[in-house]
C-alpha cells in the first residue's frame, strides 16, 4: 500500500509539473495570437540577440518597434497553431521549447530566443554581411558566412564559415582594427556541439602543437561570460580570457 501511495504522489508531482509548463506555454501562445507585444518584450532580459551580424534588440522599446521583423505571418501561425501538450516540450533548467527549438521561454513564461529567422531578417543578413565585407582586410573578404565577433582584454577575434564545414579564426590586438592585416589566421577550424546543452565551441590547430578554443557560452551558470578563448600549447594552457559577443 505504501508503494502504491508514493507511486501515486510521484505522478501527481510530475503531472502538476507538466501543467505548470503546459500554463506558460499556453500564455506565450495567447500572447503572440492577440499582438500583445508589450507583454512579450516586458517578459526579456536584454539584449536579445538576433543572428550575427543583424543587430541585438538593446531594450523592450526596440523589441516592440522590431516585433514583425522577428516575428513574421509564419512564425506566428506557427506559434498560435501549436498545442502546448503536442509541441512544446519542457527541457529541464534550459527551458521550454517550442518544436526542436525554433522558440524557447523559461519556466516563468519570459521569452529566451527565437531561433526562427524571418525572410525580412535573411535580407537584413545578407545586405549586412555584403557591407561587412568593405570593412575587412583584403586577405579575408572570401568567406560563406561570418558567425561570431569575440572580444576579450587583449584580442579581438572573428569566427568565419567558410563553407563545407570548415570554419577561419582571425585575431587582432583589440587596438588594431579589422581593416589592418590581422595578427593571427587559422584555417580548417572545426565546430564541436557540447553535449546535452546549447554551448558549442571551434577549434583552430597551428603548428608547434597550438589549440586555439573558442568556446560560445548559450547555457551556463549565474555569472558565466557569453564565451571564452583559451590557448593550448601540447595541451598546456597558455592564454584563457573571457569574451564578450559583439553585434553592432
Amino acid at each position: 500500500m505504501f508503494l502504491g501511495l508514493l507511486l501515486f504522489c510521484s505522478n501527481l508531482v510530475t503531472s502538476q509539473e507538466l501543467k505548470a509548463y503546459e500554463r506558460k506555454a499556453k500564455a506565450f501562445i495567447e500572447n503572440v495570437r492577440n499582438g500583445r507585444k508589450d507583454n512579450i518584450a516586458a517578459t526579456i532580459t536584454y539584449p536579445f540577440e538576433r543572428e550575427y551580424p543583424i543587430p541585438s534588440i538593446k531594450n523592450k522599446a526596440e523589441f516592440v518597434k522590431r516585433y514583425d521583423e522577428v516575428f513574421d505571418e509564419i512564425l506566428k501561425a506557427e506559434i498560435t497553431k501549436s498545442v502546448p501538450q503536442r509541441d512544446w516540450k519542457d527541457m529541464g533548467w534550459r527551458g521550454i521549447e517550442l518544436n526542436k527549438g525554433n522558440v524557447w521561454i523559461d519556466k516563468t513564461g519570459a521569452l529566451i530566443s527565437v531561433n526562427y529567422q524571418s525572410k525580412f531578417e535573411t535580407r537584413l543578413k545578407n545586405k549586412l554581411i555584403e557591407a561587412e565585407r568593405f570593412h575587412l582586410h583584403a586577405s579575408l573578404t572570401k568567406y560563406k558566412a561570418p558567425l561570431y565577433l569575440l572580444e576579450t582584454l587583449k584580442y579581438r577575434i572573428r569566427i568565419d564559415d567558410m563553407g563545407n564545414g570548415n570554419y577561419r579564426y582571425a585575431s587582432w590586438p583589440i587596438k588594431q582594427k579589422m581593416s589592418e592585416a590581422p595578427e593571427v589566421v587559422i584555417l580548417d577550424g572545426v565546430w564541436i556541439h557540447d553535449n546535452n546543452s546549447m554551448n558549442h565551441h571551434f577549434e583552430f590547430r597551428k603548428k608547434g602543437g597550438f589549440v586555439y578554443d573558442c568556446s560560445i557560452i548559450e547555457w551556463g551558470e549565474a555569472g558565466s561570460p557569453p564565451a571564452k578563448v583559451m590557448i593550448y600549447q601540447n595541451n598546456k594552457e597558455v592564454f584563457s580570457e573571457n569574451a564578450k559577443i559583439v553585434v553592432k
